[in-house]
């Protein structure tokens, strides 16, 4: 049987695809706060705000390119069972060639209705005020905003609960349910943990074997697939 590797990336690993992130910027993200595009409130207060952000960010992504983070580990899946948990809403590790992926926070080329949280539809163009589903409900971004429910935590848990290898890449360690994944790991799983400027925080303190890699996602990702194909010689 194939050993299972759990991949867990955040922001930095788009970051190299061009993709802005806000961690780095003082809470503001592409000059919003945040706080008033990626809230129940802000969506509230301005819906149309909200979705001119997402159109915007949403035309981004479909022009970035996959970097070679995403395509290495892609690589990993000719050896090891490989499950991708992802905090970031694009679909660059799918186009990098990654088969199972988990979106913890959604999918910005992905919408739904504001009644169903469970019926989403493909999404390559903007949403407008006045863009209705079938059930006559306005259309919004499939995301997880701050202060929702995170519904993919469960079947995340349960893949780094069986996890034999955990690899952390691009992530601050500070968004929770997220951060707080590498807790439900076994105490002796291997944390290799990618990041250049990494945070340790109190769960990954807990792993007596974490391996921190201080550096960018296509350099250290690289090294660390390389290895791990090598040591997987079956």
């Amino acid at each position: 049987m194939k050993k299972h590797i759990v991949v867990l990336t955040g922001a930095g690993i788009s970051a190299e695809s061009g993709i802005a992130t806000f961690r780095d910027s003082n809470g503001l993200w592409e000059n919003h706060r945040v706080e008033d595009v990626a809230s129940p409130a802000g969506w509230k207060e301005n819906p149309q705000r909200v979705l001119d952000f997402y159109n915007q960010r949403r035309e981004n992504i479909i022009a970035a390119q996959p970097n070679e983070a995403h395509k290495a580990l892609a690589e990993l899946e000719k050896k090891y069972k490989v499950t991708i948990i992802t905090q970031n809403i694009d679909d660059l590790h799918e186009r990098g060639g990654s088969s199972h992926i988990i979106h913890l926070h959604g999918e910005l080329l992905k919408m739904r209705s504001v009644k169903n949280i469970e019926t989403t539809f493909h999404c390559l163009t903007d949403i407008n005020i006045g863009d209705k589903a079938k059930d006559g409900g306005q259309l919004r971004p499939h995301i997880v905003w701050f202060g929702e429910q995170v519904p993919m935590i469960i079947p995340a848990a349960q893949a780094v609960s069986e996890a034999d290898i955990i690899i952390v890449i691009g992530s601050s360690m500070q968004v929770y349910p997220a951060a707080g994944l590498v807790s439900y790991a076994e105490a002796d799983v291997p944390i290799f943990y990618i990041d250049p400027k990494p945070t340790i925080n109190f769960e990954l303190k807990q792993n007596k074997s974490l391996i921190v890699m201080a550096d960018k996602a296509t350099i250290a990702v690289r090294q660390l697939v390389d290895k791990l194909m090598l040591d997987n010689k079956k």
